[in-house]
C-alpha cells in the first residue's frame, strides 16, 4: 500500500483527504491568515468549447479543490505566490466542513458536464472524464448518511477518526514532513497551523458524537487501537514534543530567529492537549458500548455503504460475491505457480499457505528485530531502488525523476499503520517522493518480501506514477482513483519480476508471488468481513493460513480492511483490468506492440478509472496501428 494504502500527511494521504470545492465557500474551523486565493473561477454558463478554455475550467476546478485542502497544495509545493496563504491553513473536518464540500462538488460537476466534448483533444476528454468520474462517486457517498468521503483519494470510512484515520495522525506528520521551514513566513505558517490544530480535532469530535448517535460505532478492537495510539499523541502534546521539535530544530538550522519553540509549546500543551483529551474521552465513551462485530453488516445502513465503497476502490459495479469470487479464482491460479517453485526448493508437504509459512520462519530470510535490523531493512532497501531504477529505460520510453527517499514511520502511527507506503513528492522536487516503512517489529518485513515492495511503493511504483501525473494538469494531481493506483503498484511488481529481478531467486520469485497472492486474499477477506459476516479471528486464520503470511502483518490487515471498507479491493482488480488491457494491446498490434510504448501509454494517461483506462489503450492501439 497510498494510501493511507497514504498523507508529515504523505502525498498519498494528504489527497485522500481532498475535497473538492469553490473558493468562495467558508471554511468554519480552519485558521486564516486572509483571503484564500484562488483561480478565477469560470462562469457555470460559460460555454466551453476551445482548448483554452477547457484549460482554464481544469486550472479552477484545481484550486476549487486545494481551497478545500490547503495542506495538498502544500504537498504538491503549489502554495507559492498567488497562492501562498493556503500554506497558513488547515482543511476543515468538521460537518459544516462536509456539507460545504458536497456542495461544492456538486457545482463544479455541474460545470463539467456542460463541456461540449466534441472538439476536445483525448488528453483534455481524459482529464474532463477523470473529474466526473471522481465528482459523481463523491455526490454518492455525500448522500448517505455517514462517512468520510474522500474526493479523488482512497480513505473512504465510516468511522471519522479511529487507528488509521485522523488529524491526530495526519497534522503533526504533515507539519513536520511537508510543511516547509525555509524563511520565517514558513515558521509563522506552522504556528498558525498548529493553532487550527486543535479546532480540526473538534470538528472530529463533534462528527464522532454525531455518527454514534446514529448507532455507527466503530467495533471494539479498532477503538482499542486508537485509543492506545490517541494517548501517545496526548503524551506528546503534554510535553510538547514532535509538534514543537520540529520547528525548533528547523528554525535553527536555517538560522531563523524568534521565540518559536516557547510559541509552538504553549499551543501544543495549552489547546491541542485540551482537544486530544476530548478526543479521548468521546472514544471512551464509545468504546464502553462497542461490541466486535467486525463489519459493516453490523451498522445502520452498512450494506448500502458498503457497495458504494465497493464501488469507488475499484471503479466497476462488481457485486461482493463477484468479487469474493475473483479472489478465490486469482488465488488458485498463483498458488498453481507457487506450487513447483516451493517443490523444486524441498517445501513438498502441506498447503501453499503451509509451505510459505514455512518458508516465512526460515531464520535466513529474516532481520533481527532490534534497530540493528530495522538498519538492515534500510539498506536492504536503498540496495534494491538502485537495481531496480536502472532497469526502468528497457520498461519506459519516458523516463521521470523517481525522485525518493525511504523514511521510518512515526513509531506512534505503526501500530495501526500497514506494512509500508509511498507516494511522489513535490510536483517542484523540493519535497521528495517517500516510501514510509512500519519499523515498528522487523517481523513485518524478510528478505524475500521486500523486493517486490519497493517496486510497489517506490520504483515504477506509486511513486513513479505520481512523478508522471505530475505533467499534467493540476486537478490530476489532486485527483486519484484507489483501483488504478494500486492496480498500478501491483504491475509495477509484475514489471520488476518480467525486468529481472527474480533471476537465479526462486525464493524472491516467490515473494512476488506471494504478494499478488496476497491481494487476491484480501478480495476474500474484505467481502468476506463485510458482506458474509466473518469475524476478525476468521479472517486472521483464513488470511494466515492461505496466504502464509505472518500473523502480526495479517492483524493489522484485517483491522484495516475494517476501517476502510472496500479499499483492499481495488488492488487486484486495477491489477487484473491493466494486464487485461495490454493482452489486448498485444492481440490487436501484433508486432507492433512496445511494452515501452503500452506502458508510456498507461502511466502517461494519469490516474483513471478503469473504464478511461481502457480508452486510453485504445488510443495507443489507434495510434501505434497508423
Amino acid at each position: 500500500m497510498v494510501a493511507p494504502e497514504t498523507n508529515t500527511l504523505t502525498r498519498r494521504q494528504t489527497l485522500a483527504a481532498l475535497a473538492a470545492g469553490t473558493a468562495s465557500l467558508a471554511l468554519p474551523g480552519c485558521a486564516r491568515t486572509g483571503a484564500v486565493p484562488s483561480a478565477p473561477a469560470l462562469s457555470p454558463a460559460m460555454p466551453v468549447g476551445a482548448p483554452g478554455d477547457a484549460a482554464a475550467l481544469l486550472d479552477s476546478l484545481a484550486w476549487d479543490l486545494l481551497s478545500h485542502s490547503p495542506e495538498g497544495a502544500t504537498s504538491l509545493g503549489v502554495d507559492t505566490g498567488a497562492h501562498s496563504g493556503l500554506r497558513s491553513l488547515l482543511t476543515d473536518r468538521s460537518a459544516a466542513g462536509q456539507r460545504a464540500i458536497a456542495a461544492a462538488v456538486r457545482a463544479d460537476l455541474a460545470r463539467v458536464e456542460a463541456v461540449p466534448m466534441e472538439s476536445l483533444d483525448h488528453s483534455t476528454r481524459t482529464s474532463l472524464a477523470v473529474v466526473r468520474s471522481a465528482y459523481r462517486t463523491a455526490l454518492e457517498g455525500f448522500a448517505l448518511p455517514y462517512g468520510d468521503v474522500a474526493v479523488g483519494g482512497y480513505r473512504n470510512t465510516p468511522y471519522v477518526v479511529i487507528q488509521n484515520v485522523g488529524a491526530y495522525l495526519d497534522i503533526p506528520r504533515f507539519l513536520d514532513s511537508d510543511h516547509p521551514i525555509d524563511t520565517a513566513a514558513d515558521a509563522e505558517a506552522y504556528l498558525s497551523r498548529l493553532a487550527a490544530y486543535p479546532g480540526v480535532l473538534d470538528g472530529e469530535t463533534d462528527r464522532l458524537k454525531a455518527t454514534a448517535a446514529q448507532g455507527v460505532v466503530a467495533p471494539a478492537f479498532l477503538l482499542d487501537k486508537a485509543l492506545k495510539q490517541l494517548a501517545a499523541s496526548l503524551a506528546g502534546a503534554r510535553a510538547g514534543g514532535g509538534l514543537v521539535e520540529s520547528i525548533e530544530r528547523r528554525t535553527k538550522a536555517k538560522g531563523i530567529a524568534g521565540d518559536w519553540a516557547s510559541r509552538a509549546r504553549a499551543i501544543a500543551t495549552g489547546p491541542v492537549a485540551a482537544a486530544l483529551e476530548r478526543q479521548v474521552a468521546e472514544l471512551t465513551r464509545q468504546r464502553a458500548g462497542a461490541t466486535s462485530d467486525a463489519g459493516m453488516w453490523a451498522r445502520p445502513g452498512g450494506d448500502a455503504f458498503y457497495a458504494w465503497a465497493l464501488k469507488a476502490s475499484t471503479t466497476t459495479t462488481l457485486s461482493p460475491d463477484e468479487i469474493h469470487q475473483i479472489g478465490l479464482d486469482e488465488l488458485k491460479a498463483l498458488h498453481a505457480r507457487m506450487d513447483p517453485i516451493l517443490r523444486s526448493l524441498g517445501y513438498t508437504q502441506g498447503t501453499v499457505g503451509q509451505r510459505m509459512t514455512a518458508l516465512g520462519n526460515d531464520p535466513r530470510f529474516a532481520f533481527p528485530d532490534n534497530d540493528t535490523g530495522r538498519a538492515e531493512i534500510m539498506a536492504f532497501i536503498q540496495k534494491r531502488l538502485d537495481y531496480i531504477r536502472a532497469q526502468m529505460p528497457r520498461a519506459f520510453g519516458k523516463l521521470t525523476r523517481g525522485n525518493v527517499e525511504v523514511r521510518r514511520l512515526p513509531p506512534e502511527e505503526e501500530p495501526g499503520a500497514p506494512g509500508a507506503y509511498g507516494g511522489p513528492g513535490s510536483i517542484d522536487g523540493k519535497i521528495p517522493g517517500r516510501m514510509w516503512i512500519n519499523l515498528g517489529t522487523t517481523k513485518l518485513h524478510n528478505k524475500f518480501s521486500l523486493p517486490t515492495l519497493v517496486h510497489h511503493e517506490a520504483i515504477p511504483g506509486h511513486v513513479w506514477q505520481g512523478e508522471y501525473a505530475q505533467t499534467l494538469p493540476l486537478i490530476r494531481s489532486a485527483l486519484a482513483f484507489n483501483a488504478y493506483s494500486e492496480g498500478w503498484a501491483l504491475y509495477a511488481e509484475t514489471l520488476g519480476d518480467e525486468l529481472g529481478a527474480y533471476e537465479g531467486d526462486p525464493v524472491g520469485q516467490l515473494g512476488y508471488l506471494q504478494s499478488i497472492a496476497f491481494r487476491a486474499c484480501r478480495l476474500v477477506v474484505d467481502t468476506g468481513l463485510h458482506a458474509k459476516r466473518w469475524t476478525r479471528e476468521q479472517a486472521i486464520k483464513w488470511f494466515a493460513e492461505t496466504n502464509g503470511s505472518g500473523l502480526d502483518e495479517v492483524s493489522s490487515e484485517v483491522d484495516r480492511y475494517c476501517s476502510w471498507p472496500g479499499q483492499a479491493c481495488g488492488y487486484k482488480i486495477g491489477h487484473t483490468e491493466i494486464l487485461r488491457q495490454r493482452a489486448r494491446a498485444q492481440a490487436e498490434l501484433g508486432a507492433r506492440y512496445d511494452l515501452r510504448a503500452f506502458d508510456d501509454a498507461v502511466v502517461g494517461g494519469g490516474n483513471v478509472p478503469l473504464d478511461v483506462l481502457a480508452s486510453n489503450v485504445g488510443e495507443y492501439i489507434r495510434t501505434a496501428k497508423g
